[in-house]
Formats: structure tokens, C-alpha cells, sequence
């Protein structure tokens, strides 16, 4: 066990504790992890490696991010690797000029077993408080960049009296967790929407139609057979120029109705979204050839696939009513083939038919209901 120092405190019936913690404390206790769809977990952190030509970094980035752990079970976004060069630059610029300290504002942190408390005889609130010596018993909630930058700039720490302060949570529930981290940095430090989509999903809500909208939007992104590989902007990061939040919400509103399970359980309901998706955009990246190729196209946007999601359900119903299986790649050309000749590439030409007309994800999705309605152009 580690004694530290401590104020035990309650609000609304929830106990816990304002502590000091020394930099070799949080070093060993603390655990670092971000929340990551990638095959192989590797380390989230967001920013490219320094060039030789700019003022090298302090930190050795080849230890800290062995350090930071990444699976789809954690909150924290990806770390920013400037805003730690940044900090360990200032802990720097503190310790030569000692007159300001490093981390004055407390950092939120929760502790994974039950901590012990032991009131002093003068006052029920003051107190040691005895946290297990255990590797990464302790996440952080809240401050995880500046614990990060003390890691990185531990070394020089050493013979400091350093001490970090810190609110200290035991056991807190896992979706209290979540909501606790959401509410501090949705605000405050303009937390991305993508990134909230896949908590809400999954940790936050555990909302069944977003956590497989998600799924979807991750398998469209991630296959290397999609279409769109690697063109949505996960987690609200990567090279891709559709974010993921649109798409997810777009999703959401599909799988929250009936028409997507049709009475199928959630998990078979589940894996037949991701391979209907995947064959239906296959299918559209056929169909408009010219244009999901072009350069000068909208047919990639984000209100163009939006507009894609929401007539699904209407390929859907022709598939069911031709006794079709719903991810049957020709089968799903078959349904969608009236729009290679009602619509046309053309019609996404950026500068041309797409601005023209005004496009917004209804009018699209009424000529593409339309055309499936009518695909030998009967007249309405």
C-alpha cells in the first residue's frame, strides 16, 4: 500500500477524495490508455513525428508510446503530440525559473479497487489514505496530457519535492466514468463529435442502434474491399474527408426503426447491416463509375452518402419482395441498376448539376426513391 495524504470529501451522496500524489507515485499507478478501432492496438497518438530541420522534441517518443495502451473499451481521444512537447517544455521552463508550479490544478483520476481511509483524531475529513501498490490500479479521467508529459519528463524529476494534486474516485461505475469525462470535455475543450458518437454508442448509453451504426461506419471504413476505405475520418482523425459523426447518426436513425432487423435477432440483424453496406456502396461506386472515380465529383460527400443511407430501406423492401438475401452483391445491382439511367453521373458533377440544383440530402434522396419507383421513367 502507498500513504498518501488526503481530504475525504461528498457531494450528492458520492464519496471521494482530494489527495497528493508524488511524481514517482503517479508514474507507477497511473495507466494510460485512448479509445482505438485500429487492428493491432497500436498507440492513438495524433501528430506526425517532428522533421529534423524544426527544434527536436524532449520526449522519447518511442518509450511513451509503448506506454499508452488503445483498445475500443476505453474513453480518452487520441493523444496530441504537440500538446505534450508543449508541456514537457513548460515543466522545463518551471524547474529553471522556479516561480510557477507545473500541474497546480488538480487532475480527476479513478481507481479500479476499493481505496481505505483513515480519519486523523482531530478532524473526520483529514485523513492517509491507502491506495494499492499495483501498476496501473489508477486511470485518468481528466488531465491524462499532463500526467503524460510528467512520464515523459520523469527523469528529471529526480531529488524534486513534487507533488501532483489529485481527486481521487474508487470503484466508480464504468458508464459514470464515461459520462463524467464526456461532461468535462464536450465543452470546455471542444470534445469531437465523432468521438462522442462512439462513446455514446457504446460506453456512455450503450445505445443499441448507434453502437451498430458505428460498426457499420468502422466496416465501410476499415475493409479493404469497401469503397470507402479509409475515407471517413474515425474517431474525428485520419486522412479521410467524411467525418464519421454524420454518417453514424444517419445510421442511428436507420437501425433505431424496424425496417433494417426485420425480425431478425440483434446479432444476426447486426452482422448483415455491415455486409449490406459494405456490397450496397460497392454497388453505388458501380453504378456512378465516372463519378465515385472523379475528381470533380460530390458524390463522396457527406450529404451525397447520407442521402444513399436513407434509401437503403426502399432496396432493401425490393430486395425482401424478390425473396433476395440482402447482402447478395448482384442481387442488390439488380434493384439499384435504375439509377445508372434516370440519374447518371452527371448528376454529381460538382460545378455543375450538384450546385445547380441546390443538392441537400432530401432532394437526393427523393430522385433516388423515385428512381427506384419508376426505373423506366414513367411519369409522377
Amino acid at each position: 500500500m502507498i500513504n498518501v495524504a488526503a481530504i475525504r470529501m461528498q457531494q450528492f451522496g458520492v464519496q471521494f477524495y482530494q489527495a497528493s500524489l508524488t511524481a514517482s507515485d503517479i508514474d507507477k499507478l497511473v495507466r494510460f490508455e485512448v479509445l482505438n478501432y485500429a487492428s493491432g492496438s497500436q498507440a492513438g497518438v495524433r501528430g506526425g513525428r517532428p522533421r529534423a530541420a524544426s527544434t527536436p522534441s524532449k520526449v522519447n517518443w518511442d518509450l511513451l508510446e509503448r506506454r499508452i495502451a488503445s483498445s475500443d473499451k476505453a474513453y480518452q481521444r487520441q493523444i496530441i503530440r504537440r500538446k505534450i512537447d508543449e508541456l514537457v517544455q513548460y515543466y522545463e521552463q518551471c524547474r529553471q525559473a522556479r516561480d510557477l508550479p507545473s500541474i497546480p490544478g488538480a487532475v480527476i483520476i479513478s481507481c479500479d479497487e476499493k481505496l481505505s481511509f483513515t480519519a486523523s483524531d482531530g478532524n473526520p475529513r483529514l485523513g492517509i489514505l491507502r491506495v494499492p501498490e499495483r501498476e496501473g490500479i489508477l486511470r485518468a479521467i481528466d488531465g491524462q496530457h499532463r500526467l503524460l508529459a510528467l512520464h515523459a519528463d520523469i527523469d528529471r524529476f529526480e531529488g524534486e519535492d513534487f507533488s501532483v494534486p489529485a481527486i481521487i474516485f474508487d470503484r466508480l461505475p464504468e458508464d459514470h466514468v464515461v459520462q463524467m469525462f464526456v461532461t468535462i470535455n464536450a465543452k470546455h475543450t471542444r470534445l469531437n463529435a465523432s468521438h462522442l458518437v462512439s462513446l455514446s454508442g457504446r460506453q456512455l448509453y450503450r445505445d443499441y442502434a448507434l453502437a451498430t451504426a458505428d460498426d457499420v461506419v468502422r466496416a465501410l471504413n476499415d475493409r479493404d474491399d469497401s469503397p470507402l476505405h479509409n475515407e471517413i475520418k474515425l474517431l474525428g482523425v485520419g486522412k479521410g474527408r467524411v467525418a464519421q459523426a454524420p454518417l453514424a447518426q444517419e445510421f442511428k436513425r436507420l437501425f433505431a426503426s424496424d425496417g433494417m432487423n426485420g425480425g431478425r435477432r440483434p446479432g444476426e440483424a447486426h452482422e448483415e447491416a455491415k455486409k449490406f453496406f459494405v456490397n450496397y456502396f460497392k454497388q453505388v461506386a458501380l453504378v456512378f463509375n465516372g463519378a465515385w472515380n472523379g475528381r470533380k465529383y460530390s458524390i463522396r460527400s457527406a450529404a451525397a452518402l447520407r442521402a444513399f443511407i436513407r434509401v437503403a430501406p426502399d432496396v432493401i423492401r425490393r430486395l425482401d419482395q424478390e425473396h433476395a438475401e440482402r447482402s447478395d452483391f448482384r442481387a442488390i445491382g439488380r434493384v439499384i441498376a435504375p439509377w445508372g439511367r434516370r440519374i447518371g453521373d452527371l448528376r454529381f458533377e460538382t460545378e455543375g448539376q450538384w450546385k445547380r440544383g441546390g443538392t441537400t440530402v432530401e432532394s437526393l434522396t427523393k430522385e433516388l426513391k423515385l428512381a427506384l419507383q419508376y426505373p423506366e421513367g414513367a411519369a409522377v
